[in-house]
Order: C-alpha cells, then sequence, then structure tokens
C-alpha cells in the first residue's frame, strides 16, 4: 500500500500571478490546479459517454477492492466488516450506480416554470460542468463520503482533486493506490497533504420500545461518530425512568453476553487517540448517573456505549457535541420546556 505524504499548509508554495504565467515554475496546489483545468479544457468530459465510462471504473475500484477496503475502515476505525459494507461499501457502490444510470437524464436542458417576465424568450437551462472541483473528506465516512461526491462531480463532468482525511491513513492510502489505476489521472487528483448537537426529545405517548431502539441504534453505529448521532436526550422527568429501563432492554437486545462490545469485530473503535481522550474527559467529568456502559480502554481507542441519566445542562457531557458513543440523558418537566431548552441553544 502507498504511503501518504502530508505538506503542511505553510510550506505549500504561494505563487504570483508572473508565476502562474510561467507555466514551468508551476509549484505546490497551482501545478495540481492547472493540470486538472487543462484536463477539464481538453474537453473529454463533456462526452456522456466518457462520464459514464469513468463511473464504471469507479464502481469496477469498489467491486476490486471490497475485502482490501473492508480492511482499511477496519484498521482505521475498527469498523466490523457487517458496518463497514452496509455503511460505506455498499452504500458507495449504490451511490456510483446511481450516477451512473441517471447522468444521461440529469444533463438533458430543462425549461424552467413559466414567468411573465421570460415566456417570450422561451428560455432554456444548460447543464454544464464548473470546471475544477475541490473534496475534502471528513473521517468519520472515510470512504462513502469521498466516493459519492466524487461520483457527482464526474456525472456533472468536473475534474476533480480529492483531499482525504490523514486521520484515517489506511483508507487514504488505499484510495491513493487505486484511483490512478482506476480512473483518469487527467481529470483525478488525489491530494496528500498535511457546536453542535443534535437533540431527541422524548414524548411519553411515543412507541418507547422502537424509539429506544432507533435512538440506541444512531448512537451506537460508527461508535457514534455521525454527524446526525443523537447527542443528548430530553425526557420528562417523571419518565425519565421507563426510558431508561427501555434503553437498557434495546442495549441488552443489541449486545448480548456473546457479542460485548469490547469484544473485537464487534464495535467501532474511536478514530485517533485525541478524540479518545477527549470523550474519556468528558465521560469522567460528568455529574450524571452512570446507566449502562463506561468501559474504556485507551490502548485500542474503545469506548463501550454508554448511557447517563440525571444530566444537568451546565455537565460537561453538555459542553460540546460529543461525537462518540456516550448519550446523556436530560430530565425536563415536560415536552414544552424539551422544546425551550433547545430553541434556547
Amino acid at each position: 500500500m502507498s504511503q501518504l505524504a502530508y505538506t503542511p499548509l505553510e510550506e505549500i508554495p504561494k505563487v504570483s500571478t508572473e508565476v502562474l504565467e510561467a507555466g514551468p515554475l508551476l509549484t505546490g496546489l497551482v501545478q495540481i490546479h492547472a493540470q486538472l483545468r487543462a484536463g477539464f479544457k481538453a474537453g473529454k468530459l463533456k462526452s456522456i459517454a466518457y462520464r459514464k465510462y469513468q463511473l464504471l471504473q469507479l464502481a469496477y475500484l469498489i467491486k476490486d477492492n471490497k475485502k482490501r477496503l473492508e480492511e482499511a475502515l477496519n484498521a482505521d476505525l475498527g469498523r466490523p466488516a457487517l458496518e463497514g459494507h452496509f455503511l460505506e461499501i455498499n452504500s458507495s457502490a449504490s451511490e456510483v450506480r446511481e450516477a451512473y444510470c441517471n447522468v444521461e437524464k440529469w444533463v438533458k436542458p430543462e425549461k424552467p416554470g413559466f414567468s411573465l417576465n421570460f415566456t417570450v424568450m422561451r428560455p432554456v437551462i444548460y447543464k454544464e460542468a464548473k470546471g475544477v472541483v475541490l473534496i475534502i473528506s471528513p473521517f468519520n465516512y472515510p470512504l462513502w463520503l469521498t466516493i459519492t461526491p466524487l461520483a457527482a462531480a464526474i456525472a456533472a463532468g468536473n475534474a476533480t482533486a480529492l483531499k482525504p482525511s490523514e486521520s484515517t491513513p489506511a483508507v487514504s492510502s488505499l484510495l491513493a493506490e487505486l484511483i490512478p489505476k482506476y480512473l483518469d489521472s487527467d481529470i483525478l487528483l488525489e491530494l496528500q497533504w498535511d457546536h453542535r448537537k443534535s437533540p431527541v426529545i422524548i414524548d411519553p405517548q411515543c412507541d418507547l420500545e422502537m424509539a429506544a431502539r432507533r435512538i440506541l441504534w444512531g448512537k451506537c453505529v460508527n461508535a457514534g461518530q455521525t454527524c446526525v448521532a443523537p447527542d443528548y436526550v430530553l425526557v420528562p422527568r417523571s419518565f425519565q425512568d421507563k426510558f431508561v429501563d427501555a434503553l437498557k432492554a434495546a442495549y441488552e437486545s443489541f449486545y448480548p453476553e456473546s457479542a460485548q462490545p469490547s469484544k473485537p469485530d464487534t464495535f467501532s473503535r474511536i478514530i485517533t487517540p485525541q478524540a479518545w481522550k477527549r470523550i474519556k474527559g468528558l465521560l469522567d467529568n460528568t455529574k450524571g448517573t452512570v446507566v449502562f456502559g463506561s468501559e474504556t480502554d485507551e490502548a485500542t481507542k474503545f469506548i463501550a456505549p454508554t448511557a447517563v441519566k440525571d444530566v444537568e445542562a451546565d455537565d460537561s457531557l453538555m459542553s460540546e457535541e460529543i461525537f462518540g458513543p456516550v448519550l446523556p440523558i436530560v430530565p425536563v418537566e415536560d415536552v414544552d420546556e424539551a422544546i425551550a431548552f433547545v430553541n434556547a441553544r
């Protein structure tokens, strides 16, 4: 597997307008941009057939390397094979297929809706590529959030620069190796450089078992490292214990004795030692009561699915987005107070 070489931002050469015009002196980012701009101007991607060919190659990149992608996701995130396929590998393949099957429809000219000002001119909207685009991939879904926007960029006829996450070296290195083998380097290059919270409100009239299972699944998948994962739960004080009991039942169903999350290939791990320490610090400083979980292992960056009840608004767990498998439960008087709590933040 090739090795990534990250260049600190301050070391990337700054190039003047004169250098831009000089051709041979182009360096760093400007050189990369110039290469892609030249590839775009060559007009290869004006052809819908060529766009489809590149999308087909992207699909083969995934199909031919499923096992290696699975292993890379496990190396970076501790992600179990089933979760890796469900969240990223199969999802990425589906997105590429969607683009391949629909690109011809997407690029067709469209007539806008009726407008008294312009209808006499019979306007038509033509779909034109932007040119050179940059995709910056985050660490939490390093494959899916690279392949999906890449498929869209190719379908739209753009030349693309990819900047993978330095926090997922196995996935990023594998993509750096595979992309030049499958895709046209004139139109795609990989760059190798160096508060919010999502609340859930529980209504006592809800289907409690289903709500608990859905909340716990959202908090556990990818070890809670998902932007829209439930960050905390607001529940009427008189209903808190019933919700906690339902959450415990869901946890025991998800993780029986034979499949405890601490076992290898059962539960994802936190992405970096720094992220692990941050989440561990939030958990260590909480004044709430741990309902289940709280087991940690720094060596493997493991944090067990954890629920904490009786969490106050000024608790450590409420100070920032957790982005991990720890779920604070905040008791309030009623649903109206819960809505006011969210709106105030």
